[in-house]
């Protein structure tokens, strides 16, 4: 998860200047140490070396895989030492840079690095192909008379099961010529939405004129300031609705070039050739969205609370973001927030502690924003034979302590990977990347509101856990929905001109808010500005990422040591089969109704647990009241 960098002042002791501090003046324990992955570049160098001149070599492999067992396991473990060194250059040379993105040195590191890869992939472009040219039989044969080879099955497996949807060399090449002119419509979205649309000037909640823009839009929805979320919100879509003709040709194009894609492979819908990637079932697709629509009431109770809370009589999409209660702006130094890390991620026992106190104290983090540093946060991904690293921004705000919990998730879910994957399984999915790390996040929250210290501080950590899953798991469904029911329209043949876009999101975000929601006009024209519906199918696994990561982090609070251990199991996984089997292994069937219901039920017991407390500062706030009167 990506949070831009904040300036801050006096964000540890030995720095007194507001002036954000150069690299040299933070302290080493809070700079991660990539002599971990090499020395010094020279290391670097020969490894460089070592790969360039390793990777004419694939050219003896070519022609040859058919002929025997032991020709394709010499290929195939070429690859994965090729991959290997490659893999570790690209770690190098991508912390080097963002660790100072001025520095030339490291910026000509990183593209080398980048360059190299490529050539690689080009020249080992043939063993995919290749391989699915051996007889199904044969190929079987081949990797049950090897003993190393068996260990490709699931690799090989994975390639056969869309064999189908392989076309001919001849075939192939043209699709793969098209992947430019395919990729316009969202080249142009991006660059129109990001470059060239302009918003308009307005007041903020200060009075100052700013020109807004998509960071102070986001920043506008949480102002206590009604008229500047007003003015903000449709100044904002407004400057889409100005366009939304040009935004339903390029929306309409991106669709068009999924749909074809799709067809020239043989699948029946986009959304299936999407899925098949990572071999997700559509049915999980539909359980999310079926089951999900079955239980919207906690979040049109949650609507009808904001609307209560803050005295309105009517709810608008630019009311939902705003704070209901006001927390202590509490201080999390990186040290204070490593101990509060640790103790919500207790349940996990002595062997995940370990790892996380390794990477907390051996220097795997990069804590502090420094000049030309990358803004936001990630996890560098497993890297075979290297731990993982993460980045950081710290601002001493409770939203770090959030990312650092996430992006340890990342972190623990790579690191255990690499060390139990042999390299052609040492990672994971898409569909899987998200759950470790917001499965973190959840336990921190519970943590967090089970030893909160007062009343106020409680509500304020339900709220932040009540707009999670508003966020995170319904308007993520919500979205799936609409990228559902649009492809399938223009599947079927019907139109999709603005108009009709406009009416069909307007209908499925009415559904999902519900009757207490007034949808302005302007909120009609959202899905012009959402990249996500550029990505086909994608939003979805956010919403699965959570659902099964909230049903496990409560099976391991409820069940203990069992739990646990299916969760280390998954940690350890990587790709070593396909996302759904791995997850079914850790205790959660996405096919089936209780990981939406684990998330729903949830947002019903807080919402319970907020009216309870609400209910009791009035009652004190009244008895207040009659005392002073008296």
């Amino acid at each position: 998860m990506f949070f831009p960098a904040n300036r801050y002042k006096n964000f540890f002791s030995h720095v007194t200047s507001s002036a954000i501090p150069n690299r040299i003046e933070i302290e080493e324990k809070y700079k991660w140490d990539v002599t971990h992955i090499y020395k010094t570049d020279s290391e670097w160098e020969k490894d460089f070396e070592w790969v360039e001149n390793q990777i004419p070599g694939y050219a003896k492999f070519q022609g040859t895989l058919s002929k025997s067992a032991d020709n394709l396991l010499s290929c195939l473990k070429f690859n994965d030492e090729v991959g290997i060194k490659l893999d570790r250059l690209s770690l190098y040379g991508m912390l080097s840079k963002d660790s100072d993105m001025k520095n030339q040195n490291s910026q000509a590191i990183y593209d080398r690095t980048q360059s190299l890869s490529a050539k690689a992939s080009s020249l080992s472009s043939f063993i995919s192909p290749e391989i699915l040219d051996i007889p199904e039989e044969k190929l079987l044969m081949m990797l049950s008379s090897n003993s190393e080879l068996k260990v490709y099955s699931h690799y090989v497996d994975n390639l056969i099961r869309v064999k189908s949807h392989t076309l001919s060399k001849e075939e192939e090449k043209i699709l793969a010529l098209a992947e430019d002119i395919i990729s316009t419509p969202y080249d142009a979205y991006s660059i129109f939405t990001n470059a060239d649309i302009k918003f308009p000037i307005i007041k903020d909640d200060n009075g100052d004129e700013v020109e807004i823009s998509h960071a102070r839009f986001y920043s506008a929805m949480h102002s206590s300031d009604r008229d500047y979320r007003q003015r903000a919100f449709l100044i904002y879509l407004r400057s889409y609705k100005n366009y939304i003709n040009t935004f339903a040709a390029l929306f309409n194009g991106n669709l068009k070039s999924k749909i074809f894609n799709a067809k020239a492979r043989g699948y029946k819908s986009s959304r299936e050739a999407s899925l098949s990637h990572n071999n997700i079932p559509l049915s999980v697709y539909d359980n999310l969205i079926e089951n999900t629509n079955q239980n919207l009431l906690p979040l049109h109770r949650w609507t009808a609370i904001k609307k209560k809370m803050l005295g309105l009589t009517e709810l608008h999409p630019y009311d939902v973001y705003v704070s209901l209660f006001k927390g202590e702006e509490k201080k999390y130094s990186f040290d204070e927030a490593t101990q509060l890390v640790n103790s919500a991620l207790k349940p996990l026992g002595e062997n995940y502690h370990s790892v996380l106190n390794t990477a907390f104290n051996n220097r795997w983090i990069d804590v502090y924003e420094t000049p030309a540093k990358r803004s936001g946060a990630y996890s560098s991904g497993t890297t075979f034979g290297v731990h993982p690293y993460v980045l950081l921004n710290w601002t001493n705000l409770l939203k770090d302590v959030f990312t650092l919990a996430h992006e340890m998730g990342h972190n623990m879910h790579s690191y255990f990977t690499g060390q139990y994957q042999p390299y052609p399984y040492a990672n994971y999915s898409i569909f899987l990347a998200e759950f470790a790390s917001t499965f973190n996040e959840s336990l921190l929250l519970d943590h967090l509101i089970k030893n909160s210290s007062s009343d106020s501080e409680k509500l304020y950590l339900i709220e932040i856990y009540l707009n999670n899953i508003t966020t995170t798991f319904y308007r993520q469904v919500m979205f799936a929905e609409f990228e559902k029911i649009v492809y399938e329209k223009l599947e079927n043949g019907n139109a999709l001109t603005a108009d009709i876009l406009k009416k069909l999101y307007k209908e499925v975000y009415q559904k999902y808010w519900g009757p207490e929601m007034i949808i302005d006009e302007e909120e009609e024209y959202t899905w012009a500005r959402i990249p996500h519906f550029y990505y086909n199918f994608y939003v979805f696994q956010y919403a699965t990422g959570f659902s099964a990561s909230e049903i496990l982090s409560q099976k391991i609070l409820e069940d203990g040591k069992d739990a646990i251990d299916k969760y280390l199991n998954f940690l350890k996984s990587g790709s070593s089969d396909y996302p759904i089997n791995i997850l079914r292994e850790a205790g959660v069937d996405m096919s089936s109704p209780d990981p939406i219901l684990a998330v729903t039920k949830k947002m019903d017991a807080l919402l319970d647990e907020m009216e309870s407390l609400i209910i009791k500062r009035e009652l004190t706030n009244e008895t207040k009241s009659i005392l002073k009167t008296e």
